[in-house]
């Protein structure tokens, strides 16, 4: 079974975000497991290139990455899917049997080598979100899909 882990390049999060967080890790047990791994954000000030900080979150990120895993970015302009789809892709991503890590880029986004890693790039809306509420909203997302399989509805806890 596949190990899940979000890996997100952010600074410290209010309470809030890591309850949301940490609720629905919690569920995401037996077949699934969810792990977050937080990068701290690159340093910026006005005579920093925004690029520059993509640049260095983007390392710190592939290299929490576990190695031979299947990488997905969460990126607003990537693929959308309801929660049957994102069933089927955990099915999948079960199947082959790596761990599966989700990138979660800073305030600035991914780096392109963040997406050159990438299998699949996932969007869960398109809005754009607060980070916080990203990790929150990925979990859910995952237990939702994970329930589904499992033989649960997804519309109820």
């Amino acid at each position: 079974m596949p190990r899940m882990l979000l890996i997100a390049a952010a600074n410290r999060q209010p309470a809030w975000v890591e309850e949301g967080y940490a609720e629905y890790a919690k569920r995401l047990r037996g077949r699934n497991t969810l792990e977050l791994k937080v990068v701290a954000l690159a340093p910026r000030t006005k005579a920093t290139p925004a690029t520059r900080a993509v640049e260095d979150e983007g390392e710190r990120l592939l290299k929490a990455v576990p190695p031979g895993a299947h990488v997905v970015a969460l990126d607003e302009g990537g693929k959308l899917f309801t929660t049957a789809e994102l069933a089927e892709r955990l099915e999948v991503w079960e199947r082959g049997g790596a761990p599966v890590a989700f990138l979660i880029g800073g305030p600035d986004g991914l780096s392109p080598a963040c997406f050159a890693r990438a299998a699949e790039t996932w969007s869960l809306s398109p809005l754009t979100l607060p980070h916080g509420l990203v990790r929150i909203v990925a979990a859910e997302a995952l237990y939702r899909a994970a329930s589904l399989l499992a033989g649960h509805p997804y519309h109820r806890d």
